[in-house]
């Protein structure tokens, strides 16, 4: 194949990767708006260091997008620090969460967490370890005050400001954790628990609104 045609394959491969890169577009968001449907904002978090889970019926109903049900499970507010993040663009899940964030908040937001503790996150998955010198905290306070939530955008504006947060800053985000139900069968939905851990654990969250604090 002549060069100049491997070049061009090349350039175009690139134009597509960043065309679809992580926290470019809302997925289903962009859905949810095409059919006139808003993200309401649930009650806000009193102490910055809890988050708030309230319940979300009356405020928000179930949604329907291309080929699946939204459903939401209850109302989420918290300000916490980012511990780490993860850009996705490969799997189902990828086609409504394009970012996990590790998140703390309380104890785990304290400076240089992250670092203390050896934080990476893979496959969907938030992992932490610890030196010879033993973790910062007891295992279950970083339990209690950190998870790793699946972004689902709520909307343009919502993804734009997903995609500009970065490891080490605070942010305030409101939104709903949410079950996803495809007509296929397959199906993803949200921890409703802070204490948990292992698979089935991380949050789901359809998010109204993230921004640095």
């Amino acid at each position: 194949m002549p060069r100049w045609l491997w070049t061009l394959l090349f350039v175009l491969l690139a134009a597509l990767v960043l065309a679809g890169g992580p926290g470019a577009s809302p997925l289903p968001a962009a859905l949810v708006d095409a059919n006139g449907v808003t993200c309401p904002m649930p009650p806000g978090y009193l102490d910055p260091a809890q988050p708030l889970q309230t319940d979300a019926r009356g405020l928000l109903g179930p949604l329907r997008v291309q080929g699946a049900r939204i459903e939401p499970l209850a109302g989420l507010s918290l300000q916490a620090r980012v511990l780490h993040r993860e850009d996705y663009v490969l799997g189902e899940e990828s086609h409504y969460s394009p970012t996990d964030l590790a998140l703390g908040w309380g104890p785990m937001a304290a400076p240089g967490m992250a670092r203390r503790l050896n934080i990476t996150q893979g496959g969907r998955w938030y992992r932490y370890s610890w030196d010879q010198g033993g973790p910062p905290l007891p295992p279950a306070d970083v339990l209690r005050n950190s998870t790793n939530m699946h972004m689902v955008p709520a909307d343009r504006s919502v993804a734009r400001a997903l995609s500009q947060v970065r490891p080490d800053e605070t942010v305030r985000v409101d939104g709903w954790l949410i079950r996803i139900q495809q007509d296929d069968g397959w199906r993803w939905a949200s921890s409703t628990s802070r204490d948990d851990s292992g698979e089935g654990a991380c949050e789901l969250m359809l998010v109204c609104s993230i921004h640095p604090i």
